[in-house]
């Protein structure tokens, strides 16, 4: 991914928030015989136990695991935000062209695999994250038996990013009219309108006037 300053994040806090909530990952290795894709839900480690580091742990199934052969080389976990189509009559001015604006983070590192008891502690803790909001919560633990006998088929595994790209394209190369434009277009539009885009905009400073995320 081209790398470019005015669309960098460089706030650990705005990136742990954009994992925490876009959790469901790519996961890439660059193997020999090509590259190899699986996704997966990961979750932050808690920022007191980890440090300045951003750190996460996720599962796959054993055999998706085994075609990564993870552990043995660095992946890239790629955490996608709102994105969506931008229209050139979003703006002000003229000309402009087409475009799209998004929010990406990629995590790269080399894997550290979970034993067995870890990897269920992982499973454990993802149906806690995702059962979070409901109002009557399913446990893991209520079907513990089936749950340790299906849990051998996955494989954990712990990533601590040794190299963290975080980008924010957000019309932050445009005059603010522009911007202001994008962003209400993105509130209202009836064809084109992404709520969670126009906040993104907003909560990543791209609607500060000479400030960047």
């Amino acid at each position: 991914m081209l790398e470019q300053p005015e669309y960098r994040v460089e706030d650990v806090g705005q990136i742990r928030r954009l994992l925490h909530e876009h959790s469901w990952m790519t996961i890439v290795s660059a193997l020999p015989h090509g590259p190899v894709v699986s996704h997966a839900p990961v979750l932050l480690e808690p920022a007191d136990t980890s440090g300045p580091d951003i750190v996460v742990v996720s599962h796959l199934g054993r055999d998706d695991a085994a075609l990564h052969e993870l552990g043995d080389h660095e992946i890239v976990l790629i955490a996608q935000g709102p994105n969506g189509y931008v229209s050139p009559t979003f703006y002000a001015g003229r000309p402009y062209a087409p475009t799209w604006n998004f929010v990406v983070v990629h995590l790269h590192g080399r894997p550290e695999l979970l034993t067995p008891e870890e990897t269920y502690a992982v499973l454990d803790r993802s149906v806690e994250h995702y059962e979070a909001a409901r109002a009557e919560r399913w446990r893991l633990d209520s079907v513990a038996e089936y749950a340790h006998q299906i849990a051998p088929y996955t494989t954990g595994f712990r990533l601590t990013a040794s190299r963290v790209v975080a980008k924010a394209k957000l019309s932050q190369d445009k005059p603010m009219v522009d911007r202001l434009g994008v962003v209400r277009s993105l509130e209202s539009d009836a064809v084109h309108g992404n709520r969670e885009l126009a906040a993104q905009m907003w909560q990543l400073g791209a609607l500060d006037d000479g400030a960047l995320p």
